[in-house]
């Protein structure tokens, strides 16, 4: 198995629509051979002292994190995944102006990863 994981700020007024967003991108991704796709806002979330998920988005007022992963049967099974996805026209409508996305992309972080226990 691989992951995809990623964590960003949206605001609460915007919470819906990226639900909606979300939905779709996930429909194709799942299509394209994604295993699972969960998508997760906060519920019992704190700032930390040093480093929290609030801190790590720089969390505004109004907003609320998002974390949420992607789960593949391989790491190439990933890259291919992703090459599809980012080409695929039901999606580049999203990806093609920034400013109309319901969140803050330039505060978001993503990376990929091995599981290391899996019960």
């Amino acid at each position: 198995m691989y992951i995809d994981g990623y964590v960003l700020p949206v605001p609460k007024a915007k919470l819906a629509a990226y639900k909606k967003m979300a939905k779709k991108a996930a429909a194709v991704w799942k299509e394209y051979g994604a295993i699972e796709i969960v998508e997760s806002v906060e519920d019992d979330v704190q700032p930390g002292k040093v480093t929290s998920f609030p801190q790590a988005v720089k969390r505004k007022t109004g907003e609320v994190v998002v974390f949420s992963w992607i789960i593949y049967k391989t790491k190439a099974a990933r890259n291919r995944i992703n090459k599809q996805v980012m080409k695929d026209p039901r999606l580049a409508a999203m990806m093609t102006n920034p400013k109309d996305l319901p969140f803050d992309g330039k505060r978001m972080f993503w990376g990929g990863f091995k599981p290391m226990v899996w019960e």
